[in-house]
């Protein structure tokens, strides 16, 4: 392959300012050694193939389920990541003395934090003003003298890194409370490495497993000591925090339970963990909660995602937080001037990565600079509350200027100002082509025993416009993979041993998990069954010759009111007006389709299942999530062509059967049958039961003419998918009798009532309860009672019409085992989803 020295071959309008400083052209325009493979590869490929992968990796992202959760967007939960396909390469060289730098700085933050919370040396020897220490919000005067075991305090930091005018890489800032985007990072790569596979082994690209083993590591080497195998758990916020997806992927990388604040609990001095089979001691909280929200009871008294009483376990050493609480007064950017002569303090050295030039206006010089100098610099509080950014001096009006020059005027204690410069650029795909932008660079480290260790590499972030200097995922900032490149091939890194005993730990299903994952499976099996239906309500609505046949129309009448049962859709096809209803029944349907506010409809039930899907998102795999998001899609698809009309949905529902199927049988086939796998199943099956009571109890309750009632039968078989399996076993005219015996009484049909009760008879057995106890639960209780009623049920009783015209007998028993599966779903609830409340231990 040609040597390529100049950009012109790939990129012939990639311009620079005069002065820009560009990662991948040097001063004379001509591409740096280290990008040179890289542009070759790119130009080979051509821009349009570039183009497909980028829309390949990002499809792959979207099957996958990353996501940032922008505050106020439409897009809300489901905002996709972004990801652009060239990433930011570093030389082996450079990263060495980015890397030596980054070290010394944790080491030095670690020491900083130790000092603040310990004897506080920094202050009485004012190497750290009290006020720009005492005025920030993060610092937590309530964990005064309270520390992790061992030498490290700050178990995880990340510090955002951006090329200066000078050519060298500052520091504009650190994140130390609970820092984001490590996640996200290895989702990057992963993507990367699939769509640009070759390229990316033979860039020799330094890989980031081994980061990972070190965290694991990490966080096992702060537990409390008498902790043989600690037990870990990542305390999130929950769904609607703008990084779950990372909370729920780390989590479930690591092998650590996903945890919300009420899934935890205080007792006797110690954190306990509220699964399934009774109390489990957590050991390390790996938070990404902000401290203040961490403990009610002595920090945000109106705090509902931490635990209450939780510092209280900290202080005795009961417990490690990682990072600790009141770490975020690390994030304080006023300390950033003072770190020089810190590190002369503590380390003796010189800092070897400099921060971006910060003037504190708590002292008098430093503010008058800052006044004078307000239209040149970026304007930051020492504590930034949410929803709070940087301010640019030059984007002010007169205006604005003087009345920002009076609020520092005021307070100038909690204020900074930073130098305003311009970043270096990188190359981003824009519309075809490629264009620089500026980029920021967040590098993250990790505490071993032995001292930090630096992810190699980091989460990009570019600009998405060209001069923006406001780069960060909330403004709409595009994320990039970042190479580091080696003088030799990397070799995978060899996963770290594991306990055997660890595998225990996997055991302790949160009770919260444990109710979204079975209103998964209950969702799930909603949405099949009411496409199945709705699929052959549409089939008989529009494809049957004889319409105008009063046999035709009164079977078609009674598929609809079973639709409006199954779904739950009330008063629907009930409704007391119901004649003009039945006799145009389009725009009904439509909306049993497509209504997402309606309770009950497909929407609906698609979007509820995908939001309790989301909540564990760490529980599935790549494929399940990759077969949940299709399902959204094609629900959204047909919820698009219902504008056009009913009859253009029909092929749409088949793809929507074909996925929903797929998710049962990756379900079945996929997942572990721990008690997750239980409860997603016990859902399913109790669903499948109900929707079936349901929809015979709608349709034979009352008797119609023999006709009417084939057709119907006809209709339900094809729903249930039985209509091949009543023909193989029967091999008879259809008949209501031999239909009961099947779909009621067959115990080896899966989609029969017997078949779900004797699944559910299983399940239950299985679920966790106090070993001391010989009787039965009460959920064994509530299906023995519909086993018996329908063991002893018979065909010809059942079928029997009464003096008031209809089939009471039929009626009235499926009405008890519609009962008692109902009052299964509430006895569930009770006995194990219950949040508020710890489950009882077991011994």
């Amino acid at each position: 392959m040609k040597t390529l020295s100049t950009p012109e071959a790939f990129a012939p309008g990639y311009r620079l300012d005069k002065g820009a400083h560009d990662e991948m052209l040097d001063e004379t325009g001509r591409v740096r050694p280290h990008w040179a493979h890289l542009m070759q590869a790119l130009q080979q490929l051509g821009p349009r193939e570039v183009g497909e992968r980028h829309q390949e990796a990002l499809r792959l992202l979207r099957e996958n389920g990353v996501t940032y959760n922008v505050y106020d967007d439409p897009d809300g939960i489901n905002r996709p990541w972004q990801l652009d396909p060239i990433p930011l390469l570093l030389s082996g060289d450079e990263w060495f003395d980015i890397e030596a730098g980054l070290l010394q700085r944790a080491e030095l933050l670690n020491l900083i934090l130790a000092d603040l919370y310990g004897p506080r040396q920094l202050i009485k020897k004012n190497l750290l003003p009290l006020e720009l220490i005492y005025n920030h919000g993060g610092f937590l005067r309530v964990c005064d003298q309270v520390s992790l075991p061992g030498q490290h305090q700050l178990v995880l930091c990340a510090a955002d890194l951006a090329r200066g005018p000078d050519k060298k890489m500052w520091v504009l800032g650190d994140r130390t409370q609970a820092p984001s985007g490590a996640g996200y990072a290895l989702e990057n790569r992963l993507a990367m490495s699939r769509v640009l596979p070759s390229l990316f082994r033979d860039t020799h690209v330094h890989r980031l497993a081994r980061f990972f083993q070190s965290l694991r590591a990490g966080l096992n080497a702060v537990a409390p000591g008498d902790a043989d195998t600690p037990r870990v758990v990542v305390l999130t916020p929950g769904p609607l925090n703008e990084t779950f997806f990372e909370h729920a992927y780390l989590a479930s990388y690591l092998g650590y339970p996903l945890v919300q604040g009420d899934d935890l609990t205080i007792r006797d001095g110690y954190v306990w963990l509220k699964s399934l089979v009774g109390l489990q001691r957590v050991d390390v909280i790996l938070r990404r909660v902000d401290d203040n929200y961490c403990d009610p009871l002595e920090l945000r008294e109106d705090s509902r995602l931490g635990v209450p009483g939780l510092l209280e376990v900290v202080r005795r050493g009961n417990v490690a937080i990682a990072n600790p609480l009141g770490s975020g007064i690390l994030e304080n950017p006023g300390i950033m001037p003072f770190l020089p002569g810190i590190a002369k303090y503590f380390l003796g050295q010189t800092l070897k990565l400099n921060s971006i030039a910060t003037w504190w206006c708590g002292q008098a010089r430093e503010l008058n600079y800052v006044l004078a100098n307000l239209e040149r610099l970026v304007i930051k509080p020492i504590y930034r509350k949410p929803g709070e950014r940087s301010v640019f001096g030059h984007q002010l009006s007169r205006a604005q200027l003087a009345d920002w020059r009076a609020r520092i005027k005021a307070r100038p204690a909690l204020y900074v100002g930073q130098e305003y410069e311009s970043f270096s650029t990188v190359p981003a795909l824009v519309a075809g082509g490629y264009e620089p932008r500026q980029t920021v660079l967040r590098c993250f480290m990790v505490a071993r025993a032995d001292g930090y260790t630096l992810m190699p590499g980091g989460l990009s972030r570019s600009a998405p416009q060209y001069g923006n200097m406001m780069i960060s995922n909330q403004t709409g900032g595009i994320s990039k993979d970042t190479w580091v490149v080696a003088t030799e091939p990397q070799h995978p890194a060899i996963p770290a041993k594991r306990s055997a005993s660890l595998a225990g730990h996997g055991n302790a299903l949160p009770s919260r998990a444990a109710d979204n994952i079975f209103w998964v499976g209950r969702n799930a099996e909603r949405a099949e069954g009411g496409v199945r239906l709705l699929r052959a309500t549409i089939k008989k609505l529009f494809s049957n010759p004889d319409r105008d046949s009063p046999d035709y129309q009164l079977s078609l009448e009674t598929l609809l009111r079973c639709v409006t049962s199954m779904t739950g859709t009330y008063p629907g096809f009930f409704a007391e007006d119901n004649e003009s209803l039945l006799q145009s029944p389009e725009a009904e349907l439509l909306a049993v389709v497509a209504d997402e506010s309606r309770a009950g409809s497909l929407a609906n039930t698609v979007n509820r299942m995908t939001q309790s899907g989301y909540a564990v998102r760490d529980l599935w795999s790549s494929d399940t999530w990759r077969v949940i998001d299709e399902i959204e899609e094609q629900v959204s698809e047909a919820r698009r062509l219902g504008k056009i009309g009913l009859w253009s949905m029909q092929e749409q529902m088949d793809q929507l059967i074909t996925t929903l199927s797929a998710f049962s049988g990756l379900v079945m086939e996929s997942m572990t049958r721990g008690n997750g796998w239980l409860f997603l199943d016990i859902g399913r099956r109790l669903e499948r039961g109900l929707q079936l009571v349901s929809v015979l109890r709608t349709a034979f309750a009352m008797p119609q003419s023999e006709a009417a009632e084939t057709r119907l039968l006809e209709s339900l078989l094809d729903t249930s998918d039985n209509l091949i399996c009543y023909r193989q076993h029967y091999r008879s005219n259809l008949e209501l009798a031999s239909f009961l015996e099947l779909l009621l009484m067959d115990p080896n049909n899966p989609r029969s009532l017997a078949y779900q009760i004797a699944r559910l008879q299983e399940h239950v057995g299985k679920l966790p309860r106090e070993p001391s106890t010989r009787r039965i639960s009460a959920e064994e209780r509530l299906l023995l009672e519909a086993s018996c009623l329908l063991n002893i049920a018979n065909i010809d009783d059942l079928l029997n019409v009464s003096e008031s015209g209809i089939r009471e007998a039929l009626d009235q028993q499926l009405s008890k085992i519609y009962a008692l599966l109902a009052a299964l779903s509430d006895t569930l609830t009770a006995n194990y989803f219950r949040h508020g409340d710890a489950p009882q231990s077991l011994s």
